[in-house]
């Protein structure tokens, strides 16, 4: 008998890769690291240029990486970019104006991050608000603090001098080191995809998560604690953003009310062009992984071959709307054959 036309062939071949999402993402990383490779050349190439794409896709990695665990399970946070420059700016007032150790200092920062997480989660899941407005509204409730408050206590948005405080010479090692031309922040990164990764695919946390995604109803009819599953999972997302707040404050000595503007979204892109469906119940770690290195590599690449850096958005949206669209036929193609793959 002939096979089966292109028509039913394209479909079945679609769905297989979805099925995978990371290995939507992890083709979409191959071709763009060719396309610079082919029209950037040598600089994109050697050793200096990967480590630049690779250091500047890890602190949106991270992000990344707890955001599409948030989205598998049907939420979005948007207030991580704004918890980045709130904990930069704690950090900063209690050990340049309090005089606090680093250390306590990095652990209280940490503290207030579980707290914003918390937050979040128990407006979510408590009043049945969705998470959008929600974080949205902690984004400009936290970016406002960081800015009055701070110029309030100081009379400045901008604060420096962490190279002076004790324990800082340990800190660095831990959050800025240098391997190379190679940043420790990378570590970080590839530990917290390992983890996730472990997480969703090993653990009964991680069927609870897609399951939290994919049905939430039917999912607390099966005994899932879709509740504490949400609460946990915007404690995760305010933690890596603290851990962003805490590696850039150390690398950089100082801290600013806007940093972090923006990475909400960037971080969303990311997950999304990792394959992580916008409806949730379905996405990986792995897929934000490299959704952030394809941010890495156009935000470098576009650098070393001399287009004007105005154009990176325009191609940051292209990818989204691509990656979207995407999506959009992987959803389907879930529902369609009820996630199972058959025909």
């Amino acid at each position: 008998m002939p096979g089966p036309s292109l028509s039913h062939r394209g479909p079945r071949a679609l769905f297989a890769l979805v099925r995978r999402p990371e290995l939507g993402a992890a083709a979409g990383a191959l071709l763009t690291w060719a396309f610079f490779a082919v029209i950037a050349g040598g600089p994109f190439l050697s050793l200096d240029g990967t480590a630049a794409y690779l250091n500047a896709a890890a602190p949106l990695g991270i992000l990344a990486v707890a955001v599409a665990l948030l989205m598998i399970a049907g939420e979005f946070d948007l207030s991580v970019g704004s918890v980045i420059g709130a904990a930069s700016m704690l950090l900063m007032l209690l050990v340049a104006e309090a005089g606090w150790p680093l250390w306590p200092a990095i652990a209280a920062t940490a503290a207030f991050c579980v707290l914003v997480g918390l937050g979040n989660g128990w407006l979510v899941v408590r009043t049945g608000l969705p998470s959008f407005i929600v974080t949205l509204a902690t984004l400009f409730i936290l970016r406002g603090l960081a800015i009055a408050l701070t110029r309030a206590v100081t009379g400045r948005t901008q604060l420096g001098g962490l190279q002076d405080v004790p324990g800082y010479d340990a800190a660095r090692l831990v959050f800025a080191a240098d391997l190379g031309p190679f940043r420790v922040s990378i570590l970080w990164w590839l530990a917290m995809a390992a983890v996730a990764t472990w997480v969703l695919l090993r653990t009964r946390a991680g069927n609870w998560i897609f399951a939290a995604g994919g049905g939430a109803d039917a999912a607390r009819n099966l005994g899932v604690p879709v509740a504490r599953v949400k609460v946990a999972l915007f404690v995760a997302t305010a933690l890596a953003a603290c851990l962003v707040a805490v590696v850039q404050a150390v690398r950089f000595t100082g801290a600013d009310a806007l940093r972090g503007e923006g990475q909400e979204f960037r971080a969303i892109i990311a997950a999304v062009i990792g394959g992580t469906l916008l409806t949730g119940g379905h996405g990986s770690a792995v897929g934000a992984v490299f959704g952030a290195l394809i941010f890495g590599m156009v935000r470098q690449g576009i650098v070393l071959t001399g287009v004007d850096a105005d154009w990176f958005q325009v191609i940051l949206g292209a990818m989204l709307l691509g990656a979207v669209v995407f999506n959009e036929a992987a959803r389907r193609g879930l529902a369609e054959r009820g996630g199972d793959g058959s025909a």
